[in-house]
């Protein structure tokens, strides 16, 4: 089975305008709510590509119902730890340029925490795939990171994350199966620029050698780059298309590979699909549908890089 983890969802409020005054009224020409959330994107589009899945995290009051209900309406299995709080309502701004306002989200504690990992105890088995998406909630450290990824090495489950830095490179010792910085986290990483794709590939195996056994690094409109724990290294181009929502591309991208992955274990075609993913998301106003990836598959072409 396949399992999402979002430890900090939200309701997303997407508004669109045409301009954005500040300190003045402004007036949208639509809205939408959207269920939101790393994990919780990962859901839909394995769900939409044909992968059964479960949502977890955590969730509470009328808000967390909405993610709920919007999950199980595409189909998605639910197990979240109901948390005696309100999950937060994120603001998305369309106008002339793309704003972003984020609430912190409920307080996380211990015993939430130790919920969740009881029911991962008692249903994960060898073979199954966790991805664990998105920054902590309040109330959580990296040590809630470590704990998850060393419990999915204990029962012989595949790991993929993707979060930030700290979270990430906490980590590594617990060697997940794929990790998916973009260049700039890359670069915050290990402190330096990173202008070349032979550097990309450098970097990206300094973090296997810290544990990570795959890295697909974005790079936004220049593809992405795989490095493979088999020693191969693959770079993807990106399809032609109007961007007009970012949000969840990078999200659909890590789906898009791990849902080819579990058919196929062919890391080049794994990435064809997940540049395919992470493109058709951009070009929506929310998650893509499985019939545009399909589509754009056509424009990606992976090659394999040799770099010394």
């Amino acid at each position: 089975m396949l399992y999402t983890i979002t430890f900090n969802p939200a309701v997303d409020l997407v508004m669109r305008t045409d301009n954005l005054h500040l300190g003045e009224l402004n007036r949208v020409q639509s809205a939408d709510y959207v269920a939101g959330g790393k994990g919780i994107n990962m859901s839909v589009l394995l769900k939409r590509l044909g992968h059964d899945n479960i949502a977890t995290g955590f969730i509470g009051g009328f808000t967390g119902d909405f993610v709920k209900n919007n999950l199980q309406a595409e189909g998605v299995e639910t197990a979240f730890v109901s948390v005696d709080a309100i999950t937060r309502i994120n603001v998305k701004l369309h106008a002339n340029q793309e704003t972003e306002i984020n609430a912190n989200g409920p307080e996380v504690t211990q015993l939430d925490v130790d919920r969740l990992m009881a029911y991962f105890e008692t249903v994960l088995v060898a073979g199954d795939v966790v991805f664990l998406a998105g920054n902590a909630a309040p109330g959580m450290t990296s040590e809630h990171y470590v704990q998850v990824a060393a419990m999915c090495r204990e029962k012989e489950a595949l790991f993929v994350l993707d979060s930030n830095k700290e979270l990430l490179t906490a980590c590594l010792s617990e060697q997940p199966f794929l990790i998916k910085p973009n260049a700039h986290e890359l670069s915050e990483i290990f402190g330096v620029a990173i202008t070349t794709i032979a550097e990309v590939v450098t970097y990206a195996k300094e973090l296997q050698v810290r544990g990570a056994r795959n890295v697909l690094v974005s790079l936004g409109g220049d593809g992405a780059v795989l490095v493979t724990e088999t020693g191969g290294v693959y770079q993807s181009n990106v399809p032609k298309g109007q961007v007009v929502n970012s949000v969840g591309a990078g999200d659909s991208m890590v789906a898009g590979f791990m849902a080819k992955y579990i058919e196929t274990q062919d890391y080049a075609a794994s990435l064809k699909q997940g540049a395919a993913s992470g493109s058709a998301t951009a070009f929506s106003v929310g998650i893509a549908e499985a019939s545009l990836v399909s589509e754009l598959l056509e424009q990606i072409k992976v090659k394999s890089v040799g770099v010394n």
